[in-house]
């Protein structure tokens, strides 16, 4: 069973930043890829940004040069850091294990997510 707890969240102006964590459990985490993923209000969830075990990295459209995911593996840990965000960024971000191939995750368990906020 993994569990993924995401934390950093908050409100935040636009033009703000802010650095999520999350923290996965599991002995497969070294060796898989990393996703982190957003959902607002009546939207579906979508991916922001992934990585994989080596440090490849991939991001949508909407956050590339704003967003940086990276991954500390001794901690079990996946970051994300958003830069120049902005209302539109609003949502519960959540993160999981990550299809690489599709873009889809591994697992249907999510964590509870952490909100993000951008309002002025």
């Amino acid at each position: 069973q993994v569990q993924m707890v995401e934390s950093g969240g908050g409100l935040v102006q636009p033009g703000g930043s802010l650095r999520l964590s999350c923290a996965a459990s599991g002995s497969m985490f070294r060796v898989s890829a990393m996703g982190w993923y957003r959902q607002a209000p009546g939207k579906q969830r979508e991916l922001v940004a992934g990585i994989t075990s080596a440090g490849t990295t991939h991001y949508a459209d909407s956050v590339k040069g704003r967003f940086t995911i990276s991954r500390d593996n001794a901690k079990n840990t996946v970051y994300l850091q958003m830069n120049s965000l902005k209302p539109e960024d609003t949502a519960v971000y959540y993160c999981n294990f990550l299809n690489w191939g599709n873009g889809r995750p591994l697992y249907d368990y999510w964590g509870q997510g952490t909100q993000v906020t951008v309002s002025s």
